[in-house]
């Protein structure tokens, strides 16, 4: 069994073309040959395309941040699946903590979009996490594992599909659970899914949440912990590679 670390950014709402296509080609130019860790970069939706053409032919693949869950139709300001491939991608996330905040999204609509990014040939990031009152009322393994239960499509295999655990506390926030925290979480969510999808020694999980190049050494080391979902790391192009060259 070997699962290849996947280290993904998520700019979220950040960046115009000339930057996006600034940090595209210094990821491009700074990723080491032979790298031990697959690179992904998910751009807001206006930079898929240029930041795809800035990376052709580099280690570093492009995803989307969301799409919709029909194919088309009468829905202003989406963004099927397939407009995201078809522009270059090859993953898109879906169910981030701050989409199922902002925009209310349950698992249900998670799982339609997971759904059509498997339909159009697109890798879905499922992203699953608890709040902080849902951890201090020792929920957190409950919150998670019926996320997963409802988020993940039935078409979905281990090979088809990444999970992101983030606890939501922690996005953005600069703290971080302890490592003990993240490897029972992660161990919790490789059981829960691979009852879902019949097997999960293949899956990929991720961790998200305030991933640094100070820390993600010691998190990548976890057992069941095979990369990272970055975020504000993953703007500047020093630490988004230094936290790849720790899964080296």
């Amino acid at each position: 069994m070997t699962r290849r670390v996947l280290i993904a950014g998520n700019w979220k709402m950040n960046m115009l073309r000339a930057d996006g296509e600034a940090l595209a080609t210094a990821l491009a130019s700074g990723v080491a040959p032979g790298s031990a860790a697959d690179l992904l970069v998910c751009p807001p939706a206006t930079l898929i395309a240029s930041v795809a053409a800035k990376l052709s032919g580099s280690a570093v693949s492009v995803g989307g941040q969301d799409c919709h869950m029909n194919e088309s139709g009468a829905h202003t300001g989406d963004i099927a699946a397939a407009m995201i491939k078809d522009l270059g991608a090859g993953y898109v996330i879906v169910g981030h903590s701050e989409r199922r905040a902002d925009h209310a999204e349950s698992d249900e609509t998670v799982k339609s979009k997971a759904s059509a990014a498997l339909a159009a040939a697109l890798i879905p990031i499922i992203c699953v996490g608890e709040t902080e009152g849902e951890r201090d009322a020792g929920k957190a393994e409950s919150v998670v594992g019926s996320q997963l239960c409802g988020s993940i499509p039935e078409s979905a295999t281990e090979d088809t599909i990444v999970i992101a655990y983030e606890p939501v506390w922690a996005i953005g926030t600069g703290r971080t659970p302890t490592v003990d925290d993240i490897a029972a979480m992660h161990s919790h969510m490789r059981q829960v899914a691979g009852s879902v999808l019949g097997g999960s020694d293949n899956l990929r999980l991720l961790y998200g949440g305030s991933v640094k190049p100070g820390n993600a050494m010691e998190i990548l080391a976890l057992r069941d912990v095979d990369g990272a979902l970055v975020g504000g790391a993953s703007l500047k192009a020093e630490d988004f590679l230094g936290i790849a060259a720790a899964a080296e």
